[in-house]
């Protein structure tokens, strides 16, 4: 079976892939054509420096996925035909805010909508579930309260998915998920790369996005509950205000989110690269959760999907799909009153470069 080093992630109405060259996306746009773009970008852990050792290359990956997973949103949302900004002129306000920050006010709303992201899961995943867990057991001494409070963090995540499941858009983005797996999948097996012979794989993929979520979930719990035990009873550490007590572990267990993300990469690297009986058990929570989160493509999601992925391998360019849907629609069935119109030949479309087989890399991220 192939590896390949590209992942990516589903956008609106469409599919972004990245490669160890930059971020290719493909996205089906309003009118029905696909239209494509492409970004040079490269990781800062390579191997060799510090950025790329074991665990800290896990955080930087973690750090480059927040900064290009709005972007990239946003980008989609313009190729497909809605862009907020666009024909609007700007407030005051907002001229203020480009003029302060020296970005454009698109930029500096992508940079609070990262904040209010991650705003957002500290507080549902981390404050939530020990504020549930510290009213249960209260502050004192008790290695239950951090495995009840890493119970409640799996749960909340398990709802959250099933919450967004249930709105009409996500599952749209679901689907969009699954042609991504699909795509893959279809190139690891070495089948010919086709919509039908996509359709045949499974939309679950060991490397996802939704599996590495899930290793943090499960990872916390044990690294979360060691150091509450070194601290209690090792350092026989006692906070008497309560206040401050619940202060101290809710800073602990932020300080402790770049170690559980880099360790947790390297185990999903490393059960992705295995196929025995452990290496299933490690996926397979998190395979089970991507019934969730992906759902049966059409075959012209899957259409965008290899588009993207096209573009991401070096076997095509975004010119080339944008040359096609900017391409005129020629109407073979309108006749001329005096008879059929003259015509001179064929339109010109863009040459299609030859579909060499991609170069053989080994697996180097998630899909998502």
């Amino acid at each position: 079976m192939k590896r390949c080093n590209v992942g990516g992630q589903a956008v609106m109405e469409g599919v972004m892939m990245k490669s160890e060259e930059g971020i290719a996306m493909a996205v089906r746009r309003a009118d029905g054509k696909i239209v494509a773009d492409f970004k040079p970008q490269t990781t800062r852990a390579k191997k060799g420096t510090f950025l790329g050792l074991p665990v800290v290359r896990g955080v930087v990956a973690l750090f480059e996925s927040l900064s290009t997973g709005l972007s990239t949103t946003m980008d989609s949302a313009k190729m497909y035909g809605e862009d907020i900004f666009e024909d609007e002129e700007p407030t005051k306000f907002e001229k203020w805010i480009s003029k302060t920050f020296g970005k454009s006010i698109e930029n500096v709303i992508i940079g609070i909508g990262a904040v209010l992201g991650v705003a957002l899961a500290v507080g549902l995943f981390i404050f939530l579930p020990q504020l549930i867990s510290s009213l249960i057991f209260g502050e004192g001494r008790s290695v239950w309260r951090s495995l009840v409070e890493g119970l409640l963090r799996v749960a909340i995540y398990v709802g959250y998915l099933l919450a967004m499941s249930s709105i009409k858009d996500m599952r749209r983005l679901f689907m969009y998920h699954g042609a991504e797996h699909k795509t893959i999948a279809c190139y690891e097996a070495e089948d010919e790369l086709t919509p039908e012979n996509a359709m045949k794989h499974k939309r679950l993929h060991p490397r996802c996005g939704t599996n590495y979520l899930f290793l943090v979930m499960a990872i916390s719990i044990f690294v979360l509950t060691v150091v509450d035990v070194v601290f209690q009873y090792g350092f026989g550490l006692t906070i008497e205000s309560k206040p401050l007590a619940f202060l101290f572990r809710f800073g602990v267990r932020i300080l402790l989110i770049p170690l559980i993300a880099g360790l947790s990469y390297e185990v999903l690297r490393w059960a992705a690269k295995r196929d025995n009986w452990f290496t299933k058990a490690v996926r397979a929570p998190g395979m089970g959760l991507q019934l969730i989160t992906t759902k049966e493509p059409t075959e012209d999601m899957i259409e965008v999907a290899m588009a993207a992925f096209y573009i991401a391998m070096g076997e095509r360019t975004a010119e080339y799909y944008n040359a096609l849907a900017d391409a005129p629609d020629v109407d073979l069935t309108s006749e001329n009153k005096e008879g059929p119109a003259e015509t001179e030949g064929p339109a010109e479309s863009p040459e299609e470069p030859a579909e060499n087989e991609p170069a053989e890399t080994p697996a180097d991220g998630e899909n998502e």
